[in-house]
């Protein structure tokens, strides 16, 4: 068998490269954007010297791990559940049910579970590789936050987007299977309803999955970019108050350091956290608090500030900048003198932090109520389809229409349920009629057995009597001459009389045993139309079973071994004319298995259980049943008779021992050697 699955696969492996790529080439020209990195300072010979390792190089080890393990993860997976396909595609034929099942229960589970895990993955990588990653090159620990916080951000909107798409592709791979092996998957999907909360992910948590972090990103990068571009304009503002106090006061030579440190003095500050510095070109630096310059902050001036008009950064992603203007002092020393200040904005923060967090909240909330109201709307369909294949007594129940409350595809699904409600109801109709139509079929073939068997038990004992009659005539007619006669003397009359009582004793045992076939016929010609349920014992089950099943048996030439290995006197209650007629039906059926062959033999084993149960075994030697058979048995009615059978009698004969015993029908056929039926009775 051909299953086309593989392309599926391919696509999703291939997806799982294109995300995760597209995301990376978007977020590698937008990150420094966002993050406000100081202009010039990355991909360069500076940010080699300064960490060792350029942003590209960074970004791209980051991206490459984040993928590799994934799709290890993926690649893992898909050779394992390609494996189960080629085994169903290559031993399809000479699997049983039961192995075919095993593997579509594991191709079904990686279809289901493979992108949620996949999803998770692609969130935690990052979690680990990234604070790893950046403090290996001994980052900040604000820097290693923001960019965590965006790398995060990104690549949970990629996996979120590969969640949903593989989703649709694996959906496929479950088609194909449904489509190739609708039988077992039924059964499958039957077997799994009954463990329905355990097997299954609710709809509000699948909501909550795939939108909960798509809000989260959002809240996250709206606030970075707000936050960054309001440092950014005080930055901005800073920057050209001090540029514009410096030019006018350094606009001439310096004699010396502390005319400059004077000057830098006069000017003052804008902020009282603000300080001065002057750094010269090998790198020492005097503050105006005498706190320490930060490496980045040196280099960048020494390096940078002159390109820059005089601004000059600290590190990546701290709100701390500076303006520097050159000045040249006694001696040929190169010295850079300004300003350092923090762009900062603690109450701006504060105030985005409590933002987000309402603003989680009441969107979680929001997010809560709609998936639960939508998960509330399916679940009124559901729980009514529920009530419609209720298994409490083998009802369903047709009489409640869903009320239509919404204008969406709930609505939809709500007037299709109607719809379909309305349908099934028609065809149940349909069906009780038809089923009547066969019960009456079959009552009637019935019927028409049981006359057949009654015509032949009945001429024996019928023959019986008449002979008993034509002898007490004879008996009548000598004694009634040899009433005058003087030589027939009281000995005589005793002879006659014995003969006689001889002849009315074998008319009693006859008109007994007519009884006996008369009660359990009329019990059987009633058994289809109602049923009556009475405490009844073995010894009269066999009892009944072997008058009625005599003449069938003794015409085919077929010997019924009866084995009992329980009590005569076990109790049973239950309608005893419908057990009979199951089991009647049964030894028929063996008997039709032999083929008209003579001299063979039934089983009719009656034992009883440990667990408090009666077993009744039917066991035939002959060709056993067909696999076709064997797979329809008792789930619809199938026939091997051809023209003659209508398949009505095994399936309703399990329908009566489940409806009328609360007992079981399980059989056991191998080809060439014969069949056997157990029911299973409580007791």
């Amino acid at each position: 068998m051909k299953l086309n699955y593989k392309k599926d696969l391919r696509r999703i492996i291939l997806f799982y490269w294109a995300v995760p790529i597209l995301t990376a080439l978007v977020l590698f020209p937008l990150l420094p954007i966002i993050l406000n990195y100081p202009p010039d300072s990355i991909d360069n010979q500076f940010q080699l010297e300064f960490d060792g390792i350029t942003y590209t190089q960074q970004y791209i080890l980051l991206v490459f791990l984040i993928i590799f393990f994934s799709l290890i993860f993926l690649l893992i997976r898909v050779f394992k559940i390609s494996k189960s396909f080629s085994i169903l595609e290559k031993k399809s034929d000479s699997l049983s049910k039961k192995e075919i099942s095993v593997l579509i229960l594991k191709i079904r589970s990686f279809c289901m579970n493979t992108p949620y895990l996949l999803y998770f993955l692609e969130i935690l990588v990052p979690l680990i590789f990234l604070p790893v990653t950046f403090m290996i090159i001994k980052a900040y620990p604000l820097t290693i936050i923001k960019i965590c916080l965006i790398y995060l951000s990104f690549f949970t909107l990629g996996s979120v987007i590969s969640l949903i798409f593989s989703k649709n592709q694996f959906r496929r791979i479950l088609m194909v299977l449904h489509d190739n092996y609708t039988e077992i998957m039924d059964d499958i999907e039957f077997g799994l309803a009954s463990r329905r909360k355990s097997e299954f992910k609710s709809l509000t948590s699948k909501l909550i999955l795939q939108l909960f972090p798509l809000v989260l990103i959002s809240l996250i990068i709206t606030s970075l970019v707000g936050y960054v571009q309001a440092s950014t304009q005080t930055g901005d503002i800073y920057y050209e108050s001090y540029r514009t106090l410096m030019e006018k006061q350094f606009n001439h030579p310096f004699r010396d350091q502390q005319e400059m440190r004077d000057t830098l003095e006069e000017i003052g500050f804008l902020n009282d956290a603000h300080l001065y510095f002057m750094i010269d070109s090998s790198g020492n630096y005097i503050t105006s608090d005498h706190s320490e310059l930060q490496p980045f902050f040196i280099k960048y001036t020494l390096e940078k500030s002159v390109s820059e008009q005089g601004r000059t950064y600290d590190y990546f992603c701290l709100d701390v900048e500076g303006i520097a203007t050159k000045c040249i002092t006694l001696d040929g020393q190169t010295y850079f003198v300004g300003y350092l200040y923090n762009t900062q904005q603690p109450q701006f923060l504060k105030f985005i932090l409590i933002s987000d967090v309402i603003l989680f909240m009441i969107i979680f909330v929001i997010l809560l109520y709609v998936s639960a109201s939508l998960s509330k709307d399916i679940k009124v369909v559901t729980s009514k389809l529920n009530e419609i294949a209720s298994d409490n007594r083998n009802e369903i129940r047709l009489n409640h229409n869903l009320a239509i409350t919404s204008e969406d595809e709930v609505a939809d699904l709500v007037m299709a349920f109607n719809v379909t409600q309305r349908l099934i109801k028609r065809n149940v109709k349909q069906i009780h009629e038809n089923q009547d139509m066969l019960m009456e079929k079959e009552r009637l073939a019935s019927l028409g057995q049981l006359i057949g068997g009654i015509a032949h038990n009945l001429k024996t004992p019928i023959m019986s009597i008449s002979g008993a009659a034509e002898g007490l005539s004879d008996l009548i007619k000598e004694y009634n001459s040899s009433i005058d006669d003087p030589d027939v003397n009281s000995q005589d009359h005793h002879e006659i009389a014995k003969d006689m009582a001889s002849w009315v004793e074998k008319v009693k045992e006859y008109t007994g045993y007519m009884s006996d076939v008369i009660t359990a016929v009329k019990g059987q010609a009633v058994t289809l139309s109602e049923a009556e349920n009475i405490t009844f014992d073995v010894e009269e089950l066999v009892k009944r079973i072997d008058i009625l099943m005599k003449h069938e048996l003794k015409s085919a030439l077929i010997y019924l071994n009866v084995e009992l290995h329980t009590s005569e006197k076990t109790s049973l209650h239950g309608d005893i004319n419908s057990l009979v007629q199951v089991i009647n039906n049964m030894i028929s059926n063996a008997i039709q298995a032999y083929g008209g062959k003579p001299e063979q033999t039934i089983d009719f084993i009656v034992d009883q259980t440990d667990s408090h149960q009666l077993m009744i075994t039917i066991r035939d030697y002959a060709s056993g049943l067909p696999e076709s058979v064997k797979a329809k048995l008792f789930k619809e009615m199938i026939t091997t008779k051809g023209k003659n059978g209508t398949g009505l009698g095994l399936y309703m004969s399990y329908s009566t021992i489940r409806a009328h015993f609360g007992g079981d029908i399980t059989f056991e056929s191998e080809k060439g050697k014969g069949t056997s039926f157990h029911i299973i009775l409580p007791l």
